[in-house]
């Protein structure tokens, strides 16, 4: 993802600035998906790895990166504190 849009986006919901996740917490949440127990704010099942994530200043919700992609939709962002 280009870091340039880094700085025009931000999170949908709360209107937050968002920073890039760190490696260690990507893996933890594709392990999580790899077993079936990760749920998105709408409490279903993330089905596809993530290659990276945005998160919310206040980290308590990431949104997904997948082939360079964000997506910042509400209902898509997975809450960190499951």
């Amino acid at each position: 993802m280009d870091d340039n849009l880094l700085e025009i986006i931000c999170c949908p919901e709360t209107h937050q600035p968002l920073r890039y996740a760190d490696a260690e917490l990507v893996t933890d949440l594709n392990q999580r998906i790899e077993a079936g127990t990760l749920l998105d704010r709408v409490e279903e099942k993330v089905g596809q790895k993530i290659d990276g994530g945005l998160l919310r200043e206040d980290g308590k919700i990431l949104y997904p990166i997948r082939q360079n992609i964000p997506t910042l939709l509400i209902e898509q962002g997975i809450p960190l504190g499951q």
